[in-house]
């Protein structure tokens, strides 16, 4: 056996482990990245470590130099959040005992397997762990189960931890669990794992040495990422830093990256820097070779290793002693509302800038460099947002169904699932045939599970066998599941036929992935091979294959480009059968599709549109054959404004239509009544009451009056607003708008009647309007002068001479408001406005009468207005 693992730091800590294990059957591990917490620990509770006094199977520490009796073996599972950790994990532990991998070590990813007769411990991915689970409970054979970085708080991890307990609780007790986190905040699973007091959190301190910080912002201010887009100016920052650790320190160079695109860019930016060292590219769907050269010790040339969160904790890159950190990180994001899942570009929160940082610190002194500001540090969050608040959640879903629990309700996870995604995904397995209107699996919901895809594939494998043949139908899924570069163009057909002929790293992912599918006992084997197939691959171009099977997979995204077909080459807008607009790239090679099934799309930060990433042409044939659940045949009355013109009207028509695509029009000749009801209110809540409807003087002057007297004495005065009258119609425009069919109709609606009708008759109230809002009042020379009711306050417009005599001024509304009134020239224009006339007389009147007798000399203008007689004409002219 390898000597090496006698120097893991986390080897003090096994005693502690072992006896909290024994004692209670479930524990936290806290141990930073590097202690040996993933490689050293499932081989001491598997008995693989032999002659160490400190990991007997007794679980106790021995002498030293004295040999324990060898050890009981044990299986042991440890469940990883990556394939890349997962096959890291085996062939470190393997190395540490010294076999190869399968024979004591082995693991099992999706689609690989490398496990022999005697090997005790497996290292599998989280998702194949939930797959195991749904098909045996009990994990049959397995002693202990390991959740390895429980911290990141990946949806599959929180998942499989659920069913855990489950298991413990219910069928086997004496199966042990363990969680392993990087970090400190322990608590919230210590609390899940314990059985009423809080499960034995077991600490190991690891060999950290100092890290400096060196802060190494842009030297100009750079734009936030959208989306997946990351300001190239970062990136170049990110270069110029990476060289210049280079530079200032020895040993690799670790620089972290939210993606793939990003690591390429920067790549290529080092590479006509004078290769100064070997640059290696790690991400997920990295080479083997390429992962193999990362994980290995240093050789004699210096390394710079662009990664993504694969090296955050997970895997151990020997060698670095710089660590250059972008700040940045990527999250799932779901629009529940247009069913598009994507990743998206964040500021990583401050406990994963911590993770990064401690790799420059593992094998000696080491630096961080950090390529934003330091003050940037108070606007961040603690801790990643976890996956089960912000992701699509449809797979967690079906898991949580299969397994008996509709909903996740009775799961013990760390978060709740929330409510609108649990009904989103709800909806969509409801609509793919795996849950039954209670919400629990059907039959057809446990064989989609079983494919270990995510349901919409699943479905699409499943019943796209059939039509195009079971071997297409699994290459088009793994295209699919197996996203590929982006390098490849949009067009999925296109990609295919390529795919099918490489020899890159991506069509070797690729074919293993479709082996796999191939392998599903309910991909169609049994009923598509032979004949059955033959049929389908002659009768069904690929071209046609791919947009099926995608469209089968996503019905939703059906989409039709708006305004027929689009021109070659164009940028061609599209509206998906969801309600979703949707646009091609200019110059993509879907250009001229009428149809496409989107497979992938993302919608950038404030665009109206979504962007189409990966698609595959249809014809609406198989668009109506995919997306026959969405096909709708529908009466439609609507209001409709024409193009260029502010007049709408009743537009009555019967569509058919495939979720928000339109296929088919024809006029209605008789439309329903309440759909033609529902027409005209939606046209006057457009063009409100005073543009549709013909208001005389006299309904115009009612209206006011009852605004008055609502504003002024509340009930049972009714509310005239646009807004309560359309609320009112019911009320109001019956029986007028029940015979209306169209906009003329409504025109010839009568709305000073109409408007009548909200009078307060049952109170009695009517009688009084004339009371408290008069229409006219009569003034002292007996004119009845009509009051203006427009304003906030009622206004009288008289005659100042016809005023004569009169000593107070009206007041209306119950004497609550004064009336105001507007005293005119003998021409008729303004001359005073009073709300006290008596106080006019006194203090006003003087300077009216001054201005105005010269300019109107035949008008009478008594010294003493309060007591002249009133009147309507001028003084007899006098002759001679």
């Amino acid at each position: 056996m390898n000597p090496a693992w006698l120097d893991l730091p986390v080897r003090s800590a096994l005693p502690e482990l072992r006896r909290a294990l024994a004692e209670r059957g479930a524990a936290v591990l806290e141990a930073p990245p590097g202690t040996g917490k993933t490689t050293l620990v499932p081989l001491a509770l598997a008995g693989l470590l032999d002659g160490d006094p400190g990991t007997g199977a007794a679980g106790t520490a021995g002498t030293a130099g004295t040999a324990a009796a060898p050890a009981e073996r044990r299986r042991v599972l440890v469940a990883e959040p990556r394939r890349l950790a997962v096959r890291a994990a085996a062939r470190r532990m393997a190395w540490l005992l010294g076999t190869p991998v399968g024979e004591d070590v082995g693991f099992t990813v999706r689609g690989e397997r490398r496990m022999g007769p005697r090997a005790v411990v497996e290292v599998v991915t989280t998702g194949v762990l939930l797959q195991r689970l749904q098909r045996d409970q009990e994990l049959s054979g397995v002693d202990v189960v390991l959740l390895d970085e429980c911290h990141e708080r990946h949806l599959d991890a929180d998942t499989a931890l659920a069913f855990l307990l489950d298991v413990r609780a219910a069928l086997r007790p004496e199966l042990q669990l363990l969680c392993a986190s990087a970090t400190s905040d322990t608590a919230a699973w210590a609390a899940l794992l314990g059985d009423g007091a809080p499960a034995p959190v077991v600490a190991a301190q690891g060999i950290q040495y100092p890290v400096e910080v060196v802060w190494a912002p842009p030297p100009r201010p750079v734009r936030p990422p959208q989306g997946l887009r990351t300001d190239p100016a970062l990136l170049e920052q990110v270069a110029t830093t990476v060289l210049r650790a280079l530079r200032e320190r020895d040993g690799d160079v670790l620089c972290f990256l939210p993606g793939a695109g990003e690591i390429a860019r920067v790549a290529g930016l080092l590479a006509g820097a004078g290769g100064a060292a070997e640059v290696l590219q790690l991400h997920g769907r990295a080479d083997r070779a390429v992962q193999d050269a990362v994980l290995s010790p240093a050789g004699d040339r210096r390394r710079i290793v662009l990664s993504t969160s694969v090296a955050e904790s997970s895997l151990t890159v020997p060698g670095v002693r710089s660590v250059v950190d972008c700040g940045l990180a990527r999250e799932p994001r779901t629009d529940h509302a247009r069913g598009l899942s994507s990743l998206v570009t964040v500021r990583a929160s401050l406990a994963t800038g911590r993770q990064r940082a401690g790799r420059a610190g593992r094998e000696g002194p080491g630096a961080v460099y950090r390529c934003w500001a330091e003050v940037e540090d108070a606007r961040v969050r603690a801790l990643p947002t976890p996956e089960i608040l912000q992701a699509d959640l449809t797979s967690f879903a079906l898991q949580a169904a299969c397994w008996g629990a509709p909903g996740g309700q009775g799961l013990a996870l760390p978060d709740p699932p929330p409510d609108g995604a649990t009904a989103a995904a709800r909806e969509t397995l409801t609509a793919l045939g795996a849950l039954d209107a209670d919400g629990r699996a059907t039959a057809r919901g446990t064989r989609i599970a079983r494919t270990g895809l995510h349901p919409r594939l699943a479905r699409a494998l499943l019943d796209g066998a059939a039509p195009v043949g079971a071997e297409r139908a699994a290459e088009l899924v793994a295209l699919l599941s197996e996203e590929p570069p982006r390098a490849l163009g949009d067009d999925l057909t296109a990609v295919w036929r390529t795919v099918r002929t490489g020899r890159d790293p991506y069509a070797a992912r690729w074919r293993e992935e479709v082996r796999r599918l191939r392998r599903q006992p309910d991909a169609g084997d049994s009923k598509e091979d032979g004949a059955g197939a033959r049929r389908a691959d002659r009768a069904v171009p690929d071209a046609t294959a791919a947009g099926l099977v995608v469209a089968l997979a996503f019905p939703e995204r059906i989409a039709r480009a708006r305004g027929g077909a689009p021109e070659p080459g164009a940028r061609a807008s599209y509206l998906m059968a969801s309600g979703t607009a949707a646009e091609s790239a200019a110059g993509s090679a879907l250009s001229g599709a009428e149809w496409i099934a989107v497979a992938v799309a993302d919608r950038p930060a404030g665009s109206p549109s979504a962007r189409v990433q990966l698609a595959a042409a249809l014809d609406e044939a198989t668009a109506r054959r995919a997306g026959a659940s969405l096909l709708t045949v529908r009466e439609e009355v609507r209001w409709v404004v024409p193009p260029g013109s502010r007049r709408g009207d009743v537009v009555a028509r019967r569509v058919e239509s495939l979720g928000a695509v339109e296929l088919a029009a024809e006029p209605l000749p008789a439309p329903d009544r309440a759909l033609l009801r529902a027409a005209l209110l939606e046209g006057l809540a457009a063009e409100g009451f005073g543009g549709l409807l013909t208001w005389s003087a006299e309904a115009t002057g009612l209206r006011q009056r009852l605004a008055f007297l609502h504003r002024e004495l509340g009930d049972p005065w009714p509310d005239v607003s646009d807004e309560a009258l359309l609320e009112q119609a019911d009320a109001w425009l019956e029986p007028e708008l029940s015979r209306a069919r169209r906009r003329s109709d409504l025109e010839r609606i009568g709305t000073a009647s109409a408007l009548a009708r909200l009078l307060p008759w049952a109170s009695g109230q009517a009688g009084r309007l004339d009371e408290l809002a008069p229409e006219r009042i009569t003034v002292p020379t007996g004119s009845r002068i009509r009051v203006d009711y427009s304003a906030d306050r009622p206004v009288l417009a008289v005659k100042l001479q016809e005023l004569f005599g009169w000593q107070e001024t009206p007041r209306l509304a119950d004497g609550r408001v004064p009336l105001t009134v507007h005293l005119l020239s003998p021409a008729g224009r303004p001359a005073a406005v009073t709300g006290d006339l008596a106080s006019f007389w006194r203090e006003g009147y003087r300077a009216v009468r001054a201005d105005l007798r010269g300019r109107y000399p035949r008008h009478p203008w008594p010294e003493d207005p309060a007591t002249a007689q009133p009147t309507r004409r001028a003084n007899p002219r006098r002759d001679g």
